[in-house]
């Protein structure tokens, strides 16, 4: 059986201004460890599967540094999407180049931008997840959560299915405080780690199935791949196909959903609130990166500064970082809402900070 992993790798990932910009989005920071996200997500897929055999699905604007930042990627495995459409018309376009390959080739669909402590506990979860996709179904991870976060769709998991994983119940969208708390200590929930697993074919016949608003663009597209006209009807095609995260547009109508548990150190990454979660901390619970940081009497701060000098003194759960032409500012619980600054950046139109 042959694994064909695909990156998506659109994300604009605003919540990490300033650090994070139009032109080198969160996936290509050093965020978890001294390589970007997205080359770390490439790596812990060795063994499991070959760079000749991974796709990268991206935007025009990030395809450059995508194929310089996951080495011996093949030109014709970078995907680049002529306009933003969603995950579902993202992940059709990779299966109809997975399809045309090997029809029942099996995808293992990941974002680039999460974060992985356990990569051998994360390799066996997968390989069991291509082994329930092999015979037919479309497989979700979902990780096994140990706070109640608000920030995570949940899946409810049902009973065993016979050819290995669980049943699904529901998908739940983000909840508040209390109704994580409920989903935690029921034990029924899981967080959904937005990872997949399925046979080219077997994804294609539920988009055909799900979204038929979508079956004629694929069909003219999938035409095309491998030949001369390929990119004229990209262009033509994907940007008519309806603008649908693969969540709402198959997952929670599909019946043939299995969800497999994981435990494997898994984090979203999610804002500089979680850089505590796949990075060391001293021992008053302060990160600190860059060699012009110093921090004093302070106690679960994030501070991120290699351009110039930075001093923060006396703060307790705040995230401090420095770019070099931007600073940023924040309670480490408020991180989430650093996408408010590039909004309001855009309304006062200086764009030569985004």
């Amino acid at each position: 059986m042959a694994l064909y992993p695909v990156i998506m790798a659109g994300g604009s990932g605003t919540r990490f201004w300033p650090l994070s910009r139009q032109a080198r989005p969160k996936q290509f920071l050093p965020l978890a460890s001294k390589q970007p996200l997205i080359t770390d997500t490439a790596a812990r897929l060795k063994g499991l599967s070959t760079v000749k055999n991974t796709f990268i699905v991206c935007g025009p604007l990030h395809a450059k540094a995508a194929a310089k930042l996951v080495k011996g990627l093949p030109k014709g495995n970078l995907l680049v999407e002529p306009v933003a459409r969603n995950t579902a018309p993202a992940i059709a376009l990779a299966a109809l180049h997975v399809a045309a390959r090997d029809p029942e080739g099996v995808m293992v669909v990941l974002p680039s931008d999460h974060h992985v402590a356990d990569v051998p506990g994360f390799k066996r979860t997968l390989a069991e997840a291509a082994r329930i996709a092999e015979g037919g179904h479309i497989v979700t991870l979902g990780i096994q959560p140990n706070r109640p976060e608000t920030g995570y769709g949940y899946i409810q998991v049902g009973g065993a299915l016979e050819g290995g994983g669980r049943a699904v119940k529901a998908f739940k969208e983000k909840p508040d405080v209390e109704t994580a708390r409920g989903y935690v200590s029921s034990g029924e929930f899981l967080w959904n780690g937005g990872i997949f697993v399925f046979r080219a074919d077997v994804i294609l016949a539920a988009f055909a199935q799900h979204m038929p608003e979508m079956k004629k663009g694929l069909e003219a597209l999938r035409k095309t791949v491998g030949k001369r006209t390929y990119a004229a009807a990209l262009k033509k095609v994907f940007p008519k196909l309806p603008s649908i995260s693969i969540d709402y547009g198959v997952m929670e109508k599909a019946s043939n959903i299995a969800v497999l548990p994981g435990d494997f150190g898994w984090s979203d990454v999610g804002s500089f609130a979680a850089i505590p979660e796949v990075r060391p901390a001293d021992a008053n619970g302060n990160v600190i990166s860059g060699d012009l940081a110093v921090v004093v009497d302070c106690k679960g701060c994030v501070v991120l500064a290699d351009k110039r000098p930075l001093s923060v003194v006396g703060l307790t759960d705040v995230v401090v970082v420095d770019s070099g032409d931007a600073v940023l500012v924040v309670p480490r619980e408020k991180s989430q809402d650093v996408r408010k600054v590039v909004e309001a950046l855009k309304a006062r139109k200086l764009q030569k900070y985004l």
